[in-house]
């Protein structure tokens, strides 16, 4: 488990699916996902069972925060692509408790996560993707140090128009908690 003061990070465990399903099929949540189509129970199982073949590094935790003195699960965080030679890994998120959107929540979450990748992993540079109109994501990751890198022009297909891919990464010695 990572902890931070009022967020937490903890490994997903099976009773967490139902939580998963109910967030993934929210076309508010699922927006700025890679996800267009609604998952089946099924579905999520069969993802659950996968994760055993990944390696440690990439299995997605659990974003938990403190409300009213118990510990609520929101969403998901995770590192992809884990590349132990070059020291990158891709960071994905998302807050599935809509009521909890605006509140800092997701920036405690990669707060820990950068700490985690850069202190415990030893990345060098974490990076991700982000669909130009999620600006509160952008806001975000901006916040947190990351620098933009490039954009993908009109790379993916939302909601009738094609919109640009952005790229941002931050490098271990610029993260603010490398000390």
């Amino acid at each position: 488990m990572i902890i931070g003061d009022t967020v937490r990070l903890r490994g997903i465990e099976k009773e967490d699916l139902p939580l998963f399903v109910n967030w993934l099929n929210d076309p508010d949540v699922r927006r700025y996902l890679s996800l267009y189509s609604p998952l089946s129970n099924a579905q999520e199982e069969k993802w659950f069972e996968d994760l055993a073949s990944h390696c440690l590094a990439e299995q997605p935790l659990m974003i938990e925060t403190l409300d009213e003195g118990t510990w609520r699960p929101l969403g998901n965080i995770s590192f992809l692509n884990v590349d132990q030679q070059s020291r990158n890994a891709e960071l994905g998120i998302f807050i599935g408790e809509k009521g909890f959107w605006g509140k800092g929540i997701g920036t405690k979450a990669i707060a820990l996560m950068l700490d985690y990748g850069f202190k415990t992993l030893n990345l060098h540079r974490i990076y991700l993707r982000v669909f130009h109109p999620n600006q509160r994501g952008i806001h975000c990751y901006e916040k947190l140090g990351f620098k933009h890198e490039g954009n993908m022009r009109e790379a993916y297909y939302l909601d009738g128009e094609y919109i640009d891919v952005l790229f941002m990464s931050i490098l271990r010695q610029e993260w603010r908690g490398k000390n």
